[in-house]
């Protein structure tokens, strides 16, 4: 992976371990020589990544929709950015540039990003890594609800196998790197034929 996508929030949260993880993410990535994909902005963990990166002499690409930037949360310093007009236009502008996809501890616009991308891997219009750091057992809810959806018969396990957790970043790169996507339209495939 080259070109990693991170989704995380644009607050900091509570715990200084989030924002001390996306610091040492950033470090991570420049040693790997991956460039930092990600939602533009200025405030939060995206703003800690994206300065962590910047501050390692990495690379680091923000797509922000021109709306968030006039409101001037859109980060001043970045390698590249681009400005575009909706929400939908920055998801599908992230995820063409990357190469995989993680997610750190964030709010409503992180877990909507990361059950899109989840979607489109089970669509088969991608077949990145993608995978959620869990931080603190950030996700630890998140993984149990999967596995119940599994459960209750809404998931496959295959499609339930697209994400890759783990509470390491050392762990969840090999996860990522190891990844092996299963065909397209594997989700339809009947049980009962």
């Amino acid at each position: 992976m080259k070109s990693l996508l991170v989704y995380c929030g644009a607050n900091p949260g509570i715990n200084p371990i989030y924002k001390e993880t996306a610091v040492e993410l950033g470090k991570e990535m420049v040693k790997r020589g991956m460039r930092l994909i990600y939602g533009g902005g200025s405030l939060g963990l995206m703003g800690t990544i994206a300065d962590s990166v910047l501050k390692e002499g990495g690379e680091v690409i923000g797509i922000i929709p021109d709306f968030l930037d006039k409101m001037e949360v859109g980060h001043p310093n970045l390698t590249e950015i681009h400005i575009v007009e909706t929400m939908h236009e920055r998801k599908a502008l992230m995820e063409k540039l990357c190469d995989g996809i993680l997610t750190l501890p964030g709010g409503y616009g992180s877990m909507d990003e990361l059950f899109e991308i989840l979607s489109w891997a089970q669509l088969g219009l991608h077949t990145k890594p993608v995978g959620a750091l869990n931080v603190n057992g950030f996700y630890t809810h998140m993984v149990a609800q999967l596995d119940h959806m599994v459960q209750e018969g809404f998931l496959k396990q295959a499609n339930r196998d697209i994400i890759q957790v783990a509470g390491s970043l050392d762990d969840l790169f090999t996860k990522m790197e190891n990844f092996i996507p299963q065909p397209a339209f594997k989700w339809l495939e009947r049980e009962d034929i």
